[in-house]
């Protein structure tokens, strides 16, 4: 099959959604360094208090933007936010007040929110290949992996020749390019939603779905591990880096280049593992490499700023990052076989709300616990919760977890059902075959009876 780059169309998508990726990347080390600047010791928590309410317009705005995005014109929706975008991020190195950080924070990250689903909505249309279509979310979560990794670089490299502030502007830049790259896109009309509760039915039916899934419910834990141990890196990097071992900004760029690598050398590992081992053991190895990796962490904050703690925090950024790596680099596999070509879209979108309230959780718990109570109980308290999650990911994804499963239906059976079920009398019939949630079936049935 050809590759799906060979597609002018998608080719000049997938480049303006790796732009984009980069310059929120970017802006997520400057905000880092303009929160420090603005606050001081209070960093953390002003970080923290920004990126939760990054979380709260994530959670609230997306299935909002969601319904448009059937309804406007996509590509003039896309090119808006990019747009916006731009504009607020040029804005963020003039600020001298930390309620102005806030403010447009929730502007960008509201556009950013818009521009996901917007995005997400023409996949299936300009690749209407179900395989295609499958391999356009892998290579979405690979940009993703891939912007963890070389952000803090580009970012390190940046600010190894100017001031920070710069970051922002590069950044700003990098979304006019993806809104020139949307612009020079043919994207397919969008098909008008039939009855005002089209969206609304397609939002209810992904968190429908997630909750009657075992391997969803599984996956929601796993997001709170990674939201638990990522806030670590995300949140508290600059101030640890900063004040308790009293290194440079480039340092905090190293750091957190760090951590990209990890995920990068488990993202580049996944395949090999995924050929001999389950997404369930994969996934749940990842969270155990997590949870050991954050208690780690919480044992270097008793050591302050011994001279080894630089080496020991890169060494553990590292592998929070192949822990993080080996739980999301395999989720899309996990959507994509979970769910129907007809509620894929719905499904994504529940689990991007769904993952994004784990980091509203853990955001405020990493920023204001280590500005009111410090490192080590802030971490422990993660790290416990880091520890629920992956318990709670162990007990709902059953060891056990085939694709084809054998269940009976009660009442009539129409379509393609008719040919594979076999009557078992008082209107019950019974067939095996690769099991979602959907229309047809609304309940997970009991794993004893699968093939």
């Amino acid at each position: 099959m050809a590759s799906i780059f060979a597609m002018r169309d998608y080719r000049h998508l997938f480049g303006a959604q790796i732009v984009a990726l980069f310059g929120t990347g970017l802006t997520t080390v400057a905000l880092g360094l303009l929160a420090f600047e603005l606050a001081g010791p209070r960093a953390a928590a002003v970080l923290g208090t920004a990126l939760a309410l990054k979380m709260v317009t994530y959670v609230v705005v997306a299935p909002v933007a969601a319904a448009f995005a059937d309804r406007l014109p996509r590509r003039f929706m896309l090119v808006g936010l990019d747009v916006v975008r731009a504009a607020v991020v040029i804005v963020l190195p003039f600020v001298e007040h930390v309620w102005q950080v806030y403010v447009l924070i929730v502007i960008l990250q509201s556009a950013s929110a818009a521009f996901t689903p917007a995005f997400q909505a023409v996949l299936p249309d300009l690749l209407p290949d179900r395989e295609q279509y499958t391999r356009a979310l892998s290579y979405s979560q690979l940009a993703a992996t891939m912007e963890t990794l070389l952000s803090p670089l580009c970012a390190a490299v940046v600010m190894a020749l100017v001031s920070f502030h710069w970051l922002f502007v590069a950044t700003s830049v990098g979304f006019v390019c993806s809104a020139a790259l949307v612009m020079t896109s043919r994207i397919p009309g969008a098909t008008a939603p039939e009855g005002d509760a089209h969206v609304f039915d397609k939002t209810v039916a992904g968190l429908r779905i997630f909750a009657a899934t075992p391997r969803l419910r599984g996956l929601v834990g796993m997001d709170l591990v990674v939201a638990a141990v990522g806030s670590v890196v995300i949140v508290n990097t600059v101030n640890y880096v900063r004040e308790t071992l009293g290194r440079s900004d480039t340092d905090v760029a190293v750091l957190l280049a760090c951590n990209g690598f990890g995920v990068m050398l488990a993202a580049l590992s996944v395949p090999a593992l995924l050929r001999r081992a389950h997404e369930r053991r994969v996934m749940l190895f990842g969270c155990v490499v997590l949870v050991c990796a954050v208690i780690t962490a919480v044992v270097l904050s008793w050591a302050a700023s011994a001279a080894w703690c630089w080496t020991a925090a890169a060494a553990i950024w590292a592998v929070i990052g192949v822990g993080t790596g080996l739980v999301l680099t395999p989720t899309g596999r996990v959507l994509a076989r979970s769910s129907s070509s007809t509620d894929r879209p719905a499904v994504f979108a529940a689990h991007f709300s769904l993952s994004h309230a784990c980091w509203l959780i853990a955001y405020p718990v990493a920023g204001w616990g280590a500005t009111m109570l410090g490192y080590t109980p802030t971490w422990t308290i993660l790290a416990a919760l880091a520890a629920a999650g992956a318990w709670a990911a162990g007990h709902s994804w059953p060891r056990r977890d085939p694709e084809v499963l054998d269940h009976v239906h009660v009442g009539p059976v129409v379509g393609e059902h008719v040919t594979h079920a076999v009557p078992l009398g008082d209107g019950r019939w019974r067939h095996a075959h690769p099991f979602v949630i959907d229309r047809e079936h609304d309940r997970w049935p009991d794993l004893a009876r699968s093939t």
